[in-house]
């Protein structure tokens, strides 16, 4: 009995070691690593990439939208569906379906714009205190109204511009009455009242908040699509910078900005670039969306880089490789300039997500003269093989030669250029 017992255990021992072990044989790994499903665009000169399993597997292809050279190499013919067969002996072993989307191309930016944009309703930046007759007190504050929140009305009526609340914090003091704001919280729209309260010293009726209408600084256009006059620009979503909220945007503008100086970026502290320029001179372009992809809007005119001026085809995200690219930026005036970085990593995304590459810059002359990524900086476009690939979002901050990319996919989709609805019309 002992005997048999003895023989389980290590005919147990033997198949767990085979189990744990599959994974790891080359021919099993390289069959794990076929995906399920392959997207791509039409009129591509790259193939649709594949694993091979050896010359005993032989691949093959259904439909109309893909062609083969050989058992290994795939090209786009049209857009539609297909699917490439994995088959041993002429038996299938494994099918993926494939995807050709219509061919998508826009032209990268790099040029360095400047940003104003106006707050839908007024944005509570923060408390102060007024002395009235009864001490010191804070209205806005008694009245539960918190930083970050929105003034979309009073009275009813709609607050576009800190100059609009004047008026009726005045009118309401003088006659003794009540406030009714209607404010914006996150998701939810409330109601409060308000009772301004007279400044002591300044003879003045104030509500005891902090308000701001707009906010500007700049970045660095990623993209423009010539045909329906769309682009995308910072890749990151803006913030107040008082609340660190995103800003509720009513309109806005970009326009031309020139490159006065660089702030070099160390260990523990970003850089910087120091920009100017004017909003009612060199106006380029609306800016009607403020997302965690960046800004985007269009524009009034196409724009120029001197670099890459025609459109160019875009990667996906699962087309991504690591390995050497560029980005286009602008480091002194107005003059967008290649620089060589590399990509350290890249996730395949199914779903639209920040952060999906982190880059290394490998540039010399770059780090000579930023030390790194730098604030600014943000919507630079990354090129690889010829199909831009995503922009430029954050530095690391202990690091100021590497930081986040996110993939234009997602910022396409953000700007109305919906790759999505592409993909369901390929389906």
């Amino acid at each position: 009995m002992k005997h048999t017992n003895n023989i389980r255990l290590w005919v147990g021992v033997l198949l767990l070691i085979t189990v744990l072990a599959i994974p790891f044989i080359t021919p099993f790994k390289d069959y794990l690593a076929i995906p399920n499903q392959v997207v791509t665009f039409d009129n591509q000169s790259s193939s649709i990439d594949v694993p091979v399993l050896g010359n005993s597997v032989n691949v093959g292809s259904s439909g109309n939208s893909n062609h083969t050279v050989d058992s290994s190499e795939f090209y786009a013919k049209e857009p539609g569906n297909s699917q490439l067969i994995y088959e041993v002996a002429g038996l299938p072993i494994k099918k993926v379906d494939v995807s050709v989307l219509e061919d998508i191309r826009v032209i990268p930016g790099g040029q360095s714009i400047g940003v104003q944009l106006h707050t839908l309703g007024v944005l509570v930046v923060g408390h102060h205190q007024i002395k009235g007759e009864n001490g010191m007190l804070s209205p806005g504050e008694d009245a539960d109204i918190q930083v970050g929140d929105v003034i979309l009305k009073i009275n009813g009526n709609k607050i576009k511009k800190m100059q609009d609340v004047k008026p009726f914090v005045e009118k309401a003091g003088k006659q003794d009455k009540k406030l009714t704001l209607t404010i914006k919280r996150g998701k939810e729209t409330l109601e409060t009242t308000l009772d301004p309260v007279k400044d002591s010293k300044e003879k003045e009726y104030r509500i005891g908040l902090y308000i701001r209408d707009s906010a500007a600084g700049i970045g660095t256009m990623t993209f423009y699509d010539p045909k329906s006059k769309k682009y995308g620009a910072l890749g990151h979503v803006i913030s107040d910078m008082d609340t660190q909220k995103p800003i509720e945007i009513h309109n806005g503008t970009i326009v031309q900005s020139n490159v006065t100086s660089i702030e070099k970026g160390n260990n523990g502290t970003p850089g910087e670039k120091q920009a100017k320029f004017s909003v009612k001179d060199n106006k380029i372009g609306s800016i009607t969306k403020n997302s965690p992809y960046g800004i985007f809007g269009e524009l009034d005119s196409p724009i120029k880089n001197g670099k890459y001026d025609k459109p160019m085809p875009i990667a996906l995200s699962h087309q991504v490789k690591e390995g050497p690219a560029k980005i286009l930026t602008v480091v002194e005036g107005e003059e967008v300039e290649e620089f060589e970085v590399e990509v350290v990593s890249s996730v395949p995304q199914n779903f639209p997500a920040t952060k999906g590459m982190i880059i290394q810059i490998t540039d010399p002359e770059l780090l000579k003269k930023t030390g790194g990524i730098v604030q600014g900086m943000s919507g630079s476009p990354i090129i690889q093989d010829g199909k831009i690939i995503g922009a430029v979002t954050h530095v690391f901050v202990n690091d100021p030669t590497s930081g986040y990319g996110v993939h234009l996919e997602w910022m396409l989709q953000e700007a109305g250029i919906n790759i999505k609805d592409k993909k369901d019309k390929a389906s």
